[in-house]
Parts: C-alpha cells; structure tokens; sequence
C-alpha cells in the first residue's frame, strides 16, 4: 500500500509539472511558413520545416523521419500550388495521419490567400516544368507574407482556440513590425525599379513584380530544363542587343551557368537566399528581405 501511495503522489506530481496546454504541433513544407507559424505561435507552437533553403523544393524524397514528423502534426503548412507535388501526397498518406488530409483543418495552403502569377492559358508539358495553378514561389513578396499571415493565424486559433488571443496578439504585433518594414523596403529598393536581370530559373517573379524590376532571360531554355551550352552561348548574343545589369539565382541553384554567363556578359551574379536560412544573414523572414534588398541595391549601384 506504501509503494502504491507514493507512486500515485509521484504521477501526481508529474501531471502537475505537465503544461495545461500542449503545443500545436506544426510541420511547415518550406522554411518561410516555418518562420512565419514560429512568428505567430510564439511559445505556444512546436515548429520544423520539411525542407531548408538549400534544396530544391520541388525535389525531395519522402524520408521516414519527414514521415514520422508528419504522423505528428497537427497542421501541415505549405505552399501549394502543385510546388509540392512530387512528394507531399506521399508524405501525407504514409504518416496515416487524418488531421492533415487535404480538406482537414490541419492542412494548409498558403497559395490560395494570394493574387497568382504565370497561370498559365493552356498546359503544354514541351513547354518545361510548368505549374497549372500559377507560379508558386510566392514568399518572395512580402506583401503575399502578410496575406498568408492573416489566413494562417485564423486556421492556428480554430485548430487551438485555448490558444486563439495569443496568436491573434502575436500576429497584430507582427503585422505592425512588417508593415513598418515593408515601406523601408520598398523606400530602399526604390532604384531597382527598371533594373534588367536574367534568372536561372523563373522562380523571382513575385521579387521582381514587386520591385519593378524586369527579367530579360533566364538560363534555363524551359522551367526546369538544366542551362545548355547552346543556349547560353544564344542568351550571351541576346545581351549584347538587350543588356541586362545582373544575373541571379537563388541559393540552392547550381552556381556554374550563372557563373559562365556573368563573366561573358561582364555582370556581376548576385544569390539571392530565396527563402529563410539561404545565407546567414536570413535567420527569419525580416533578415529574409533586409538582406535581399541589400544585395540587389549594391550589385545595381
């Protein structure tokens, strides 16, 4: 009977060291939802991301780590868009977890809450890796940041309505803080606007809509389609009549088509971190875009 008392005493004592309210479980699929869930959720979330700013987010496997993360969420984040396509339907029936099906509340999508670019009119796989429902790297515009704040916050309190004034407190902070930061931004990259690059691949256009800034080429043939020495050799005849001022790429991209392009054009290359964690001066999403605009005002100077 002894042993029993204080084994009781001792359980008793463990569910009161419990918190009252465990945290959301959050898997994001790229490191921007991963940010901005962390931004929102404060102390109340537990955050991980899919993927990291140096990999394609189009091409990963399913691993059985990613799988057992999934199996755990309680809301699955992602963008959309068909950007995910190749591995999230695997990711998701493999966990067997019902709270992260499409339909559920658990699952996220970022790409409905925005205006989308590149739908395109027709689908013609010849044309490349092209993407039915529009482009879908939309965190490159922080006003797209801020449009999946709203939505995101909204589905964080239905899903965990205890929690639901600590989210909506934390976003109205956040929402100050980028605002602010947005106006700065936009004041910086002010001479950017008109600025010819070539990208490597046509993953900057929510950037470069946002600044006005105007690609001339890319160094893919098609979206998707690894640079070729041919047409890299006609896009070099091309600048020559149409000069661009820079070439960029994101920081996962192979560097050597770039590289070649830049030292014949007599540009200079700029890598963009494309996304939170794609260099080290980007640990979350206001080092995402201080440090993106720094790097494109100093290349055009």
């Amino acid at each position: 009977m002894k042993k029993i008392f204080f084994n009781l005493v001792g359980l008793l004592f463990a569910l009161s060291a419990m918190p009252s309210h465990a945290a959301l479980n959050i898997l994001a699929c790229e490191p921007e939802w991963s940010a901005l869930a962390a931004e929102i959720g404060g102390n109340k979330v537990r955050v991980s991301s899919a993927t990291t700013a140096l990999q394609d987010p189009h091409r990963i496997e399913a691993r059985p780590s990613l799988i057992a993360k999934a199996r755990n969420a309680d809301l699955l984040a992602c963008t959309g868009l068909e950007l995910e396509t190749g591995w999230l339907p695997i990711l998701v029936q493999q966990s067997g977890n019902m709270k992260i099906m499409p339909g559920q509340p658990g699952y996220f999508e970022a790409g409905q809450y925005v205006t989308r670019l590149e739908v395109p009119t027709r689908l013609d796989r010849s044309e490349g890796d092209v993407h039915a429902s529009g482009n879908p790297h939309i965190q490159q515009n922080p006003h797209n940041i801020a449009r999946v704040a709203d939505a995101l916050t909204s589905r964080m309190a239905a899903i965990d309505p205890a929690n639901a004034a600590y989210y909506r407190a934390r976003h109205k902070n956040f929402s100050a803080k980028w605002d602010a930061s947005i106006k700065k931004w936009e004041q910086q990259a002010a001479p950017l606007r008109g600025v010819a690059i070539v990208e490597h691949h046509k993953n900057m256009e929510y950037l470069l809509n946002w600044l006005g800034m105007r690609a001339v080429g890319t160094l893919e043939s098609k979206p998707g389609v690894e640079p070729s020495a041919a047409h890299l050799s006609q896009l070099l005849r091309q600048l020559q009549q149409q000069p661009a001022k820079i070439v960029i790429r994101a920081a996962y991209q192979d560097a050597r088509a770039s590289r070649w392009l830049a030292e014949r054009a007599h540009i200079p290359v700029v890598v963009l971190p494309f996304t939170v964690g794609g260099d080290e001066g980007t640990k979350d999403l206001f080092g995402l875009f201080d440090r993106t605009v720094r790097l494109l005002t100093e290349a055009a100077q």
